[in-house]
């Protein structure tokens, strides 16, 4: 059966290999569980982590007029047939390589409708 994501991320991917971006290597980090112990103490959640394809460009004018944003902040796509799961507002995105490399802060998030990828606004974090 055809499969639209995997083959735009076949696509990009193969692009990004060749002239080296736009979709860097990347991964999502989440961290679930947590909470205080019975003494009042903070007790760590774990902590994973993802492989994704991530592309990072300026904001478009619609999220500069959204709640939250901040000067810096910018637009990332991550290709939704290279990351595993789901993922919401509360992860953040490490970015392996490229011009943007680091860690940023999801601020806000959709999904496309074909479910090719995921569209968000980010800050360094």
């Amino acid at each position: 059966m055809f499969d639209p994501a995997a083959f735009m991320a076949d696509i990009a991917t193969g692009i990004s290999a060749t002239f080296g971006g736009p979709f860097h290597p990347a991964r999502v980090i989440t961290q679930s569980g947590g909470g205080y112990d019975d003494g009042g103490s903070w007790i760590p959640g774990t902590v994973a982590y993802r492989d994704c394809r991530v592309q990072v460009d300026q904001v478009s004018e619609a999220m500069r007029g959204g709640d939250g944003y901040s000067e810096g902040d910018m637009r990332f796509l991550i290709l939704a047939a290279t990351l595993a799961g789901s993922l919401d507002s509360d992860a953040r995105i490490e970015l392996l390589e490229g011009p943007h490399a680091g860690i940023w802060i999801v601020s806000s998030l959709t999904r496309d409708p074909a479910g090719l990828y995921w569209e968000g606004r980010g800050r360094r974090g």
